[in-house]
């Protein structure tokens, strides 16, 4: 997989490569330095000494899961394309705590020697040192969470960062041997303007990313934002910023993506742009069905035909890795049925902008898109919201601005 091989359209240049036996692993560190208002992610702080049991419990079931896949395939080295290391706040690891779980991740699968390692890091917990050490480690891709370049938008948020301190970040990796670096952004933020969404934007651009992801703000459940705001639906407490109204969500999005397209930057995602070459294997690999693995709190994964989450419960986790026999973590446990797949075919390779292959439909399922959803795709072709072109199904922008309901209707 050649770094500048998805020049030509990122889900049809994948396509092409063969995935046979390959495998991505997700590697979750949950904690952080303060839970940010907007995150439902499973994160929270936590002391150094939680920090380092947890990632020894990490690197026990890293090494479990290469022995479980050696014994039901005798001889077998399990290929590994993508590695990624997500929050949390992986950048809290220390360079030692790293290394303990790549070194796991070495001895227990086959890395293959042009993988794309990632690392998400925040402002302001990662010095050049550190970030040297991750790249002589062979971590090659760092996504950096800056969502705002306002300060009074970053304390409202409730992150630990400065917008200097994004520029400062940023230029220690570029100094650490970082060349495919990913930004962080969010839009949509209370009292955001069109206006100021394109000086985060614009801003963000000047210090030449790689790669780009813009994520509307939503907000979600059992978060201090849903105390503040309710739902979009509902009228927001007149202490608080009003968040901006459904037309001008809209013209944020559609003026970044277009801002993006100038400044040579190519949408292949709903919410990702990166520059020719620099997209993001290891995502696409979960829009396009790869099988991956994730280790650690409440990690997800899809492989053998199954799809599962890890445990959320810290010390239910922490426990069971260090029990010998180490105690079955997996939760919500379930067999693909070829509704699942055909489900999740289309519900996730329609995230691309480059949409589902017809052919490659057709070999994974011995049947093909119009015998099973013809109705469906002469509906939204017809309104306009899909596009038949080049043997690919994929939504038009006006697809785009409706994309979660269009997507239900592949919903059995």
């Amino acid at each position: 997989m050649g770094e500048r091989e998805l020049s030509q359209g990122a889900a049809a240049a994948y396509e092409r490569k063969d995935h046979t036996g390959a495998l991505s692993l997700y590697i979750h560190f949950p904690f952080c330095v303060r839970k940010c208002a907007y995150c439902d992610f499973l994160s929270a702080p936590a002391d150094e000494e939680t920090r380092e049991a947890y990632v020894d419990a990490l690197a026990r079931e890293i090494k479990t899961a290469g022995e479980r896949i050696a014994a039901q395939q005798p001889g077998h080295v399990q290929y590994v394309d993508t590695i990624y290391f997500g929050g949390g706040t992986p950048s809290l690891m220390t360079s030692a705590q790293t290394d303990h779980l790549l070194t796991a991740v070495a001895m227990s699968f086959l890395v293959a020697d042009d993988a794309e390692i990632s690392a998400e890091c925040n402002p302001g917990t990662a010095d050049q040192e550190k970030l040297a050490a991750w790249r002589s480690m062979g971590i090659n891709r760092l996504s950096i969470g800056a969502q705002s370049f306002h300060d009074d938008d970053l304390k409202r948020l409730g992150r630990i960062h400065t917008a200097a301190q994004i520029g400062q970040t940023f230029r220690a990796a570029r100094q650490a041997g970082f060349t495919n670096i990913s930004m962080d952004l969010i839009s949509s933020l209370p009292g955001q303007t069109t206006g100021r969404a394109k000086e985060d934007l614009c801003s963000a651009m000047a210090l030449m990313p790689e790669h780009l992801s813009v994520y509307s703000l939503i907000i979600e459940e059992d978060t201090p934002f849903r105390d503040m705001y309710g739902s979009r639906e509902t009228a927001p407490d007149p202490a608080y910023l009003p968040l901006p109204d459904e037309d001008t969500e809209r013209e944020i999005y559609h003026r970044t993506w277009q801002l993006l397209e100038e400044g040579g930057y190519r949408q292949y995602e709903i919410s990702s742009a990166a520059r020719p070459g620099y997209e993001c294997f290891h995502n696409i690999g979960y829009w396009k069905g790869h099988e991956y693995l994730g280790f650690g709190l409440g990690a997800a994964s899809l492989y053998g035909g199954a799809r599962w989450s890890n445990t959320p419960d810290l010390q239910e986790y922490t426990e069971a890795m260090s029990a010998v026999p180490q105690r079955d973590i997996r939760r919500e446990l379930s067999v693909l049925t070829e509704k699942d797949r055909l489900e999740e075919f289309m519900f996730l390779g329609l995230r691309m902008t480059d949409g589902i292959s017809e052919e490659v439909f057709a070999k994974t399922f011995g049947k093909t898109a119009d015998e099973v959803y013809g109705d469906v795709i002469r509906k939204q072709t017809e309104q306009g919201m899909l596009e038949r072109s080049g043997g690919r199904l994929f939504f038009t922008e006006r697809g785009v601005d409706i994309s979660n309901t269009l997507m239900a209707e592949y919903m059995f």
